[in-house]
């Protein structure tokens, strides 16, 4: 495994970052329903902690030597609050199986400083998916 391999594992959180960033704004602006005031503050918050993963990610491809990509994975928009959390969540279970995948794979190129980074996001993502899960179970 080379360290190629890390910064393209990295340049798709980074992307999925991009991604998940204009979901959750656009989220943030197009909620509606009884509970939205609640929840576009909460999409608001969470876009704002993917924003700091983006960078997060890019400093850490730029440091391995590589370039950090500025295009967004698949965005989701569109549907009531239900479909817009569901989205969401979708998108932090994803992001939380891959971050693991990403943390073994620093593990086994011995890159320790990456690890640790992503191991970090990964408890954000844990936290945003359990706050999702809790709105749909309302």
């Amino acid at each position: 495994m080379s360290k190629e391999k890390l910064i393209d594992a990295l340049n798709q959180d980074r992307a999925d970052e991009l991604g998940a960033i204009y979901q959750y704004m656009g989220h943030h602006y197009e909620a509606e329903g009884l509970e939205s005031p609640e929840l576009v503050e909460i999409f608001k918050e969470i876009s704002i902690d993917e924003m700091k993963h983006a960078e997060k990610l890019a400093e850490r491809i730029i440091y391995l030597g590589g370039e950090a990509t500025m295009k967004p994975s698949e965005i989701k928009r569109g549907g009531d609050l239900r479909k817009m959390i569901r989205d969401d969540l979708d998108g932090e279970l994803a992001a939380i199986e891959q971050y693991k995948a990403h943390i073994k794979l620093a593990e086994e190129l011995g890159d320790y400083g990456t690890r640790h980074m992503l191991e970090e996001i990964l408890l954000d993502e844990e936290d945003h998916a359990d706050r999702f899960t809790h709105y749909l179970a309302r």
